[in-house]
């Protein structure tokens, strides 16, 4: 027999971008007026899981174009009733020029993006001059991107990108550190790739003012 306990439906862990569209303000999304960092390819949400808990002064939201990952972060965070932390469903590119408005987000986070192997392919990739431009006009004067990727060519196309990029300025990555335990990773990839021995290869910039 079906259950007859009802089920709590993922809205507001889980929207998409036509939901919160066409623009989207953070106060009366959250209800809040606190800072806003974006988990741009959230996958299965562990960070976001993770900082929500660590930083409940700060509202996060992932981006995530897969539906069905992006309704199994939410479901995580439904679990735990986090009340700042949320998955949007749809492309991050359509988020960052249309329905985010400009200088409102504190921070970007961008974790193992899809280094989009062959060749022919890598117009694919997220990181690209557009996104930069995207990234400078979300982030608030003196906001971050964090990136971190196991993909060693990938990282260094990327910082030939934001290194020499006027609108922004590196800074010192954070080191590694040993896990206390299996939900003690960045990612969920990011523990995969350290339990088979990979390196990790992080970096961090800061928009300029």
């Amino acid at each position: 027999m079906p259950s007859s306990v009802p089920v709590k439906p993922l809205k507001p862990w889980f929207q998409t971008l036509d939901d919160v569209g066409p623009v989207l303000n953070w106060a009366t999304f959250f209800g809040n007026n606190q800072p806003v960092e974006l988990d741009i390819g959230s996958g299965r949400g562990l960070f976001l899981f993770n900082a929500s808990i660590r930083n409940p002064g700060t509202n996060f939201v992932g981006l995530e174009i897969d539906f069905g990952e992006g309704r199994r972060a939410a479901t995580r965070l439904m679990k735990r009733d986090l009340a700042n932390a949320r998955v949007i469903g749809g492309d991050a590119n359509r988020a960052l020029t249309e329905v985010i408005e400009p200088g409102t987000v504190a921070a970007a986070h961008v974790y193992f993006p899809d280094p989009w192997w062959k060749t022919r392919h890598h117009k694919r990739r997220i990181f690209n001059p557009a996104f930069l431009e995207m990234l400078q006009r979300v982030l608030v004067p003196n906001g971050y991107v964090h990136h971190w990727t196991d993909v060693a060519d990938y990282f260094e196309m990327v910082q030939s990108l934001m290194d020499p990029h006027p609108g922004f300025v590196r800074l010192p990555p954070p080191e590694e550190r040993d896990a206390e335990n299996d939900m003690d990773y960045q990612t969920s990839f990011e523990r995969k790739k350290r339990q088979l021995g990979f390196p990790i290869y992080r970096a961090l910039w800061q928009k300029r003012t």
